[in-house]
């Protein structure tokens, strides 16, 4: 299983079935919260509809199309983070995160992001990471522009949102613009393809 530590008290794993009670509560207390941003909300609304999706994450690890990882902070989850997609052929990953709002404030997402554009350029061997944000989500878009990450321009009405269609800011990084801190050792960051 995947499971990296990023700080002392900040780490990501793999979520398994054993976590659908604490990924449900987590996206429970902060509903509204993320709603305004996230257009899956709505569609989650019991403890059960979180075992096939964790189920996916699993596969899509496996199959090294990508990696949805819990973000643990102080022993507790507290969002989720990873590649929503890797696409090998031009090796490009794509980044998604998400922090339930009780954790705001900390640096958490920030060094999260590091981590994964680390392990994007110095284990998986990609040329490029991108992020995308909704233009009018500032807590969002702050991350890529603290780390240095460069903006590339809008997707006019880049994803439908419940009632209305919202613009994207794509943010990307190449290899050779970022110096990758060493990884800790002793820690797993690819998957087997059979270790599920």
């Amino acid at each position: 299983m995947f499971s990296l530590q990023i700080k002392e008290d900040l780490s990501l794993k793999l979520l398994e079935k054993g976590d659908t009670k604490e990924l449900f509560s987590l996206v429970e207390e902060s509903r509204d919260y993320l709603r305004e941003w996230l257009p899956w909300v709505d569609d989650m609304n019991r403890e059960k509809d979180y075992e096939p999706v964790i189920e996916l994450w699993m596969k899509q690890f496996a199959s090294q199309e990508g990696l949805q990882a819990g973000i643990i902070y102080k022993g507790k989850l507290a969002g989720v983070a990873g590649f929503n997609s890797i696409d090998w052929a031009n090796r490009i990953a794509t980044i998604g995160y998400w922090l339930s709002e009780k954790y705001q404030g900390f640096g958490i997402v920030t060094a999260v992001v590091q981590t994964l554009i680390n392990c994007a350029f110095a284990e998986y061997s990609l040329n490029r990471v991108e992020i995308e944000c909704g233009v009018e989500n500032k807590k969002s878009r702050a991350i890529p522009e603290r780390i240095g990450l460069r903006q590339e321009g809008v997707k006019r009405e880049g994803e439908y949102l419940y009632d209305h269609f919202h613009d994207l800011v794509l943010y990307s990084v190449l290899a050779k613009e970022w110096k990758v801190e060493t990884l800790r050792k002793g820690k797993t960051i690819k998957g087997d393809k059979n270790d599920t």
